[in-house]
């Protein structure tokens, strides 16, 4: 497949394509098919979150971070980028880095150790 089947069609045909490439774990493919889409439209956080699980879960820890940090820079509350970028930094061996963004997420989500 060229890129062009990536990026045919409206923003929704693309964003329903990503979604199918994520849910059949083709996180490769969901990557090339979100980051026009995210170009576009780089305020919608749906789009990022989805493009950085999808480099999360395709291994490429760099342009997951790249994503996680751009989305807690616009938006420091949403707890699940928070999640996601402690457990990415943590997967590349960074665990005090990550500690910071694990605890902020937790008190964000309510989820308060006993």
């Amino acid at each position: 497949m060229n890129d062009t089947y990536y990026s045919h069609g409206t923003a929704a045909d693309r964003w329903t394509r990503a979604h199918l490439f994520f849910d059949a774990k083709e996180y490769d493919k969901a990557t090339r098919a979100l980051t026009g889409l995210v170009d576009e439209v780089p305020e919608q956080l749906a789009p990022r979150l989805l493009l950085a699980r999808s480099y999360y879960h395709s291994a490429q820890l760099g342009k997951a971070e790249t994503e996680l940090r751009s989305i807690v820079e616009r938006n420091p509350v949403e707890h699940y980028a928070q999640l996601m970028l402690g457990r990415t930094l943590e997967r590349q061996g960074r665990d005090s880095e990550a500690a910071p963004h694990l605890r902020l997420a937790a008190a964000l989500s309510g989820d308060f150790p006993d």
